[in-house]
């Protein structure tokens, strides 16, 4: 069967000399990439400090621009900051915890990089955040986390998709509760966005924020923050910089908050990894997100075939609806049969709890799959994994 999305993998050097299944933790690099890093580096060298008025200044909001069709948002409704941590500790910062709402709630299976924002920043506000766990490490009760938000609740903080197990959360039927609670719902979709449909008008979220790093195939330091129009418009982040002030350059004391994606900019840009930010999202929107969905479920379906047929336990969704677009299963000796890949140049990456974490993309053929997992059983067969004992694992 021919695959018309394989066209597409010319766009990325890596896939010429490596099997790429780690897309879930870094896409692979845009071969347009380099250029446009070079474009960076020839109008700072020619233009020094006048690169800012053509078109440097913008760039958080333009950029963002590119993002909006992904997940659903219309044009100056996206802004771009440097991480995903900043842009939740944005939301927080912008509601206030006084007359009864003082409640947060997010799961035990959320990123934890979003869980340390939270944990460290919201008793220092008033907050106090509310839990829901996990029976399986892999889902979490919606009906549990449903009645978790009461009317003491200020905000729902969740994951779109749960890193761990790629389970996607109904995030429509939570946000529906969380409103008729009276309370927001802040959306982590950084495991969403570019290998499953999003629109953040359906799903009801009050702030969403994501990056280009994995699925999008855009690099560090590109993520995005997206707020409602509605909810923006009258509230404010405590956490702040000069680029959200209405009138920047006329260095006012006191801040003036700047109206949509604008209001939620901080201090100054990241420049470069903004112009590299741009190429993976503009391959995606070509490539069409429906197909790269279908794609991801067939692949997926796939790899979970391989892994029962071999006994593997499975930490993964088994309904395709509820399943992101990675597989994890845990193999003997994971770690180091994981690293027993990479030295192989097939690229995946492990967690403990999980085993080792499979993310085909749309430029996967169907027979990369197969030959990492005969690659597997190759490396358990001749007991290769014994080499890599004593290595630390350093993938993210």
């Amino acid at each position: 069967m021919s695959d018309p999305l394989l066209r597409y993998r010319e766009e990325f050097p890596i896939l010429g000399t490596t099997t790429y299944l780690v897309s879930n933790s870094l896409g692979a690099m845009p071969r347009s990439v380099p250029a446009r890093l070079a474009e960076y580096a020839q109008q700072w060298a020619t233009l020094g400090v006048r690169a800012w008025a053509q078109g440097w200044w913008e760039m958080p909001v333009s950029v963002g621009d590119e993002i909006a069709p992904l997940i659903g948002a219309g044009a100056g409704e996206v802004a771009m900051v440097p991480n995903v941590s900043v842009g939740q500790a944005q939301v927080l910062s912008a509601l206030d915890y006084g007359n009864g709402r003082d409640t947060i709630v997010m799961t035990a299976l959320d990123f934890p990089s979003v869980r340390y924002v939270y944990d460290e920043l919201a008793a220092r506000l008033g907050a106090r955040i509310v839990v829901v766990p996990s029976d399986d490490g892999i889902s979490v009760s919606e009906e549990r986390l449903i009645e978790a938000i009461d009317e003491r609740t200020r905000l729902v903080a969740i994951s779109h998709v749960l890193f761990r197990s790629a389970y996607v959360m109904d995030v429509a039927r939570i946000a529906a509760h969380a409103h008729a609670m009276g309370a927001l719902l802040s959306l982590d979709a950084y495991h969403s966005v570019g290998v499953l449909p999003v629109d953040v008008y359906a799903l009801g979220a009050d702030f969403l924020t994501g990056g280009v790093l994995k699925w999008l195939c855009g690099g560090p330091g590109g993520c995005f923050l997206w707020v409602r129009p509605d909810v923006g418009a009258s509230i404010a982040p405590a956490l702040t910089g000069w680029q959200a002030h209405r009138h920047p350059f006329a260095f006012e004391p006191e801040m003036d908050y700047a109206d949509a994606a604008w209001r939620w900019l901080g201090g100054t840009p990241v420049i470069p990894a903004l112009f590299a930010a741009t190429e993976g999202p503009r391959i995606l929107r070509a490539v069409g997100i429906d197909a790269v969905r279908a794609k991801s479920v067939r692949q997926t379906s796939r790899l979970i075939e391989l892994a029962d047929a071999r006994g593997y336990t499975v930490t993964a969704p088994r309904d395709p609806a509820r399943r992101g677009g990675t597989v994890a299963f845990d193999v003997p000796h994971a770690r180091e049969v994981a690293l027993a890949l990479l030295a192989s140049d097939v690229i995946v990456d492990y967690r403990p709890g999980a085993g080792i974490r499979v993310a085909p993309h749309f430029y996967t053929s169907d027979d990369e799959l197969e030959a990492a997992v005969a690659l597997i059983d190759d490396i358990l067969a001749r007991e290769r994994w014994r080499r890599y004992t004593d290595t630390v694992h350093v993938v993210t």
